[in-house]
């Protein structure tokens, strides 16, 4: 229960499919949007969630800027440039390369999604040993990202996300 909201998931479960609900305070379910991973609207509704916890979260311990290219994308040409930055002491992703980056981070559609939206960090170290992942710039700014206690409000964006991704 959090505030007065309950929630329940919404997935497959064995061969079962459920779906996520939030419940009002009148006790009725009411269905929350799920949106394809990295679609534009995927993207808008990921922005508002991290906007509801701007300023909230502790400063990143490093900073990076680092542009992405996710390839195979299962929609429009399939591929996405976006990128991360958080040389000015909040963690900013969007759309787009930034100029002046220390690195530059190849992956597959499949493996962002399972380090992005499902939080595996072993999904990224061993696509990175079987080569799916490239990186070209300083390698020891991705990895000092993934160093230090995860931050209770950036787990609760991502808890977030996550229930919108489908």
């Amino acid at each position: 229960m959090v505030g007065n909201t309950a929630r329940r998931a919404q997935g497959v479960w064995g061969a079962r499919t459920f779906q996520l609900q939030v419940r009002t305070e009148s006790g009725k379910g009411v269905p929350v949007a799920k949106y394809k991973f990295l679609t534009e609207e995927w993207i808008e509704e990921a922005k508002k969630l991290r906007e509801q916890f701007e300023g909230e979260a502790s400063p990143p311990a490093h900073a990076v800027k680092m542009n992405q290219i996710i390839t195979d994308v299962p929609f429009g040409d399939g591929e996405i440039k976006a990128h991360l930055d958080t040389s000015d002491g909040e963690m900013v992703m969007d759309l787009g390369h930034i100029e002046g980056e220390d690195l530059t981070v190849t992956l597959d559609y499949e493996t962002a999604k399972a380090i992005i939206v499902d939080g595996n960090p072993q999904a990224g170290m061993q696509a990175f040993m079987a080569g799916k992942i490239k990186v070209q710039g300083d390698m020891t700014k991705m990895m000092a990202l993934q160093q230090g206690a995860p931050d209770p409000n950036a787990q609760k964006v991502a808890e977030a996300i996550k229930e919108i991704t489908e």
